[in-house]
């Protein structure tokens, strides 16, 4: 299907998926791919209903990533209309439920004290972990997609215009401040930045990792994700929307029309890498590397030597969130609500779930008794327990 430079504009636009800095366009030439069907398959495993609830309007229409905060026994979710709610992970009791004035934009992040939440107003707010009132807020320079992070001592966000500002955990007093440089047109989503003891990682839209001192936020080293090629923008469009994984001392990271790559944490130096597009983090288990492709491909690779096992390309294009292994399966939402479940060994697709009619964008966790958290973009949060079909 062939579109004109406008309408493959819109196309795009309407999906959410980008945000614009100035003039931005595609060439006559660009493919708008339609999203593959569900495909029909025989179920060999299933996905039972532990407990569920609702966290209020959820994203409420807006193309957000409201990620809730696993701790581990307590889950912290937050809806796009203010709700904010404790949940014990092992039953859905509620702790406490704070409903805030607030439209909500970024979050759950949190550390041992604290949650952290930005909103439309371009605040970023701490509330207690006791009981969700608030303790302080701060204004930012402009709004944030990325859930904050924080060390315990600093709290990160990191803006839409490419800025990353650090505050002191206990008062909300700013810190530092770096400012990134970011292209014309880029994703409507944000890699939330990495805040260790002595050092944050940030993810940039212009395909750039960069270290950064946690003391006093000056630049260490800075690794290319993905180099900007072609004469268009959207040609040009690279981006890093997925947080990097920490892997004793190196991070994978991969980026939109990038690479996949492993990353010496100390110094900047590429370990190793492989050309990749996707807009989620990359999965680890078993020894391999389970990425949910931006054509929609689940791509496994053989984590010793990168080789490629297996590339399941039926549910191409539907926008696929980051695969969670769950046992020897991998489980991965998509826009249209469904949960795809795939053997981790060869990627047959062995079942399926319809569970949200307003999709999903936030990834599956995996809990601490190995049961799956999944959040729908309507606020439904539940989590089921993956068993063989009887």
């Amino acid at each position: 299907m062939r579109m004109s430079r406008t309408r493959c504009v819109r196309a795009l636009l309407a999906t959410g998926m980008l945000t614009v800095f100035g003039l931005a366009g595609c060439s006559t030439t660009d493919t708008f791919e339609q999203p593959a069907p569900v495909p029909e398959i025989e179920s060999s495993v299933e996905l039972d209903q532990v407990w569920s609830m609702s966290v209020g309007d959820g994203h409420d229409d807006e193309f957000l990533y409201l990620t809730p905060l696993n701790t581990g026994d307590i889950l912290y979710a937050a809806s796009a209309d203010g709700e904010v709610y404790a949940v014990q992970s092992e039953n859905g009791k509620v702790l406490w439920n704070a409903e805030l004035e607030d439209r909500i934009f970024a979050g759950v992040g949190g550390d041992n004290d604290s949650l952290y939440l930005t909103t439309r107003e371009a605040e970023l707010l701490a509330l207690s972990r006791e009981d969700g009132s608030e303790l302080w807020r701060v204004s930012l320079p402009t709004e944030v997609l990325a859930t904050p992070q924080s060390n315990g001592r600093l709290v990160v966000a990191q803006t839409t215009d490419g800025r990353v500002l650090a505050f002191d955990a206990n008062n909300g007093e700013k810190v530092w401040q770096y400012d990134g440089v970011v292209p014309v047109l880029s994703m409507r989503a944000a890699a939330a930045p990495l805040v260790g003891g002595d050092v944050v990682i940030a993810s940039f839209a212009n395909g750039k990792l960069v270290a950064l001192s946690a003391e006093a936020g000056q630049p260490l080293w800075q690794y290319e994700v993905g180099e900007p090629q072609g004469r268009t923008e959207l040609e040009r469009l690279v981006d890093i929307t997925g947080q990097p994984l920490v892997i004793d001392s190196a991070i994978l990271v991969v980026g939109y029309q990038g690479k996949l790559a492993l990353v010496d944490i100390r110094t900047g130096q590429e370990i190793w890498s492989r050309k990749a597009s996707s807009l989620y983090s990359p999965m680890i288990g078993d020894g391999n590397i389970y990425l949910a492709s931006a054509n929609g491909e689940i791509v496994a690779l053989r984590g010793s030597d990168r080789r490629e096992l297996w590339v399941q390309d039926r549910l191409a294009w539907r926008q696929l969130t980051q695969p969670m292994v769950v046992d020897d399966y991998l489980v991965t939402g998509d826009f249209e609500g469904y949960l795809h479940i795939l053997d981790s060994k060869d990627g047959s697709l062995q079942g399926q779930l319809e569970y949200d009619d307003e999709g999903i964008r936030v990834p599956a966790q995996r809990l601490r008794n190995g049961n799956l958290l999944v959040f729908g973009n309507s606020g439904d949060m539940t989590v089921f327990e993956l068993r063989a079909v009887e």
